[in-house]
């Protein structure tokens, strides 16, 4: 069985921080298992206070819908009612918003990472270059 390890979370965190660093932001990474449990939360400098907690719930929704939330937000044209439901439904755990993307080993998904602190493209890209760590 392939995991998330420790190691593993704090090498895509790394990549994520270099990305940002990069662009010139400040972005906080949260990354977590396949099941949604949180591995690792690396704040930022200059990021704002809530992006620990939305780092987490968009890579809690990767994990859970298994693709990028990216793909979500466009999933909220056709069925709006069922994507804004979803924080609520999760007790605020799970945030389709962009900037998260499941994490692949050998073609399964073994967690997810996800960003905030930039634009919704920003963190994008950032989680990006957090799952091509790997």
């Amino acid at each position: 069985m392939i995991e998330m390890t420790l190691q593993t979370a704090e090498r895509v965190a790394r990549a994520v921080q270099a990305r940002a660093e990069a662009l010139g932001i400040g972005i906080t990474v949260s990354v977590v298992d396949e099941s949604g449990r949180l591995v690792l939360t690396m704040k930022g400098d200059r990021t704002g206070f809530l992006t620990p907690e939305t780092s987490r719930a968009k890579a809690v929704a990767a994990a859970a819908f298994r693709c990028a939330t990216r793909d979500l937000v466009e999933a909220r044209k056709t069925n709006g009612a069922f994507w804004e439901s979803v924080p609520a439904v999760s007790a605020g755990a799970a945030l389709p918003s962009s900037g998260a993307v499941p994490l692949l080993r050998e073609g399964r998904v073994i967690g997810a990472v996800g960003c905030g602190g930039g634009t919704p493209d920003q963190d994008h890209d950032c989680a990006v270059a957090g799952a091509q760590a790997l």
